[in-house]
């Protein structure tokens, strides 16, 4: 995708001043970061930009960006800049370009961000009044209580139009093994390894209510 700027002329409506041709230089770094922000918040994977326009997941080149100026009509006319984005969303491995600009390719699909992780990372976001949830943040650790994972099912549903049981929530408490769950990509591996955090958090949460229980039956001092 590609965007012409023209930043060297006002936009009086909006309040902007023309920005010096200096000033150009810094589009790609600026387009790199906002590139970066939107991946993290869209695809929920851990994207960061190696100076001055490509962008990394895990390492791998999974997008760059281009910026390149466009003479203007006359000489009382700025350049303006054409910025393009390449991103790398649903490639397979063996479409992916080899090493490109010296680095291993990838894909936002490579790095696990299925449209089903999307959907379930929306409404993740959504429940826990939170910006930003990782594939792998636990859904109780990140401020999930027993009446927000009622909310969250409710919306699951009507999401995905199926059946979501509560204990499915407890058992894969992040948005890649739920979301495995439903594309039916979650090996038993991993489902083992969710069954047993979460019975060690139920475990936890067991213990912590025995002993709140326990000091609260505890006569306090001056009682009989």
């Amino acid at each position: 995708a590609s965007v012409l700027l023209r930043p060297g002329e006002a936009v009086a409506e909006r309040g902007w001043s023309p920005v010096p041709a200096t000033g150009y230089g810094w589009l790609p770094l600026l387009a790199g970061v906002a590139l970066v922000e939107a991946v993290r918040l869209l695809a929920e994977v851990d994207a960061k930009l190696k100076w001055p326009n490509d962008l990394l997941v895990d390492g791998a080149k999974c997008a760059g960006v281009l910026a390149e100026a466009v003479p203007g009509d006359g000489a009382a006319q700025p350049p303006a800049i054409v910025v393009g984005v390449g991103l790398n969303v649903t490639l397979r491995a063996d479409e992916l370009p080899e090493n490109p600009t010296g680095l291993p390719a990838t894909s936002l699909r490579l790095a696990g961000a299925t449209a089903t992780e999307r959907r379930v990372a929306a409404l993740w976001r959504a429940v826990l009044g939170r910006d930003s949830v990782g594939l792998d943040d636990n859904f109780f650790d990140s401020g999930g209580t027993s009446l927000v994972v009622t909310e969250l099912r409710h919306r699951l549903v009507q999401e995905f139009g199926r059946e979501v049981r509560l204990a499915d929530l407890f058992r894969l408490p992040t948005v890649r093994t739920f979301a495995g769950t439903l594309d039916g990509t979650t090996t038993s591996d991993t489902h083992s390894r969710a069954v047993t955090r979460a019975t060690a958090r139920r475990e936890a949460m067991l213990t912590r209510d025995a002993w709140r229980n326990r000091s609260l039956d505890r006569p306090t001092e001056g009682q009989q």
